[in-house]
């Protein structure tokens, strides 16, 4: 299954959107708690995060699981009704698109993911004030990418991941605006010349 994500349909305040999606805010908030419940010290504070993420998904009537391959880990979300006696049904699966895969591997040092992140959005911030919101939407999706996929430095980002995010990530992941779409490039140099700042 592809890694998908909710549309345009996401709303500001975080309700289901009409076509039956998770929320941008929810899938942000899942993946985080997932992460924070990977890098736990104990396992008490790995299953609060857990069960949090339980209790947020429960309610968009959806569910979280692992999958874990040869090239890492990946985050999926599905429908609850999908699952049938803890096994997912695939006569149940009417819309595949309904499902949010994140990849939760990388490159990168997991264990750094947190400082990461604040680094990767505080530049997205920086971009935002000195640009405006446009840009800083796509600061800050390619902050997502960055810290999500390759637990990384946006600056550091090579070609090919400026690539895989333009055709892949970008128009799949990151709902954007007619508008954003069309300055996405010149927001990405935005970001190398604020990190060099």
């Amino acid at each position: 299954m592809p890694e998908t994500h909710p549309s345009d349909d996401a709303t500001e305040n975080g309700d289901e959107p009409d076509d039956g999606q998770l929320p941008r805010e929810t899938v942000e908030r899942a993946e985080r708690l997932t992460r924070l419940a990977r890098e736990a010290v104990d396992d008490d504070e790995a299953d609060a995060y857990r069960e949090e993420r339980s209790e947020l998904l429960a309610d968009h009537e959806f569910r979280a699981r692992v999958r874990e391959e040869d090239t890492g880990e990946t985050l999926v979300l599905h429908p609850d009704e999908w699952v049938e006696d803890g096994m997912i049904r695939t006569e149940r699966i009417e819309d595949t698109d309904r499902a949010v895969e994140v990849s939760l591997s990388g490159p990168g040092d997991p264990d750094e993911w947190e400082s990461v992140e604040e680094h990767n959005r505080d530049i997205a911030a920086r971009v935002r004030s000195a640009h405006g919101e446009v840009h800083g939407d796509n600061a800050a999706a390619f902050a997502d990418f960055m810290g999500n996929h390759y637990a990384r430095p946006v600056e550091s980002a090579t070609g090919g991941e400026v690539e895989e995010f333009l055709s892949e990530y970008f128009p799949r992941n990151a709902w954007p605006t007619e508008e954003q779409r069309a300055v996405v490039e010149e927001s990405i140099d935005l970001v190398f010349e604020v990190a060099d700042e």
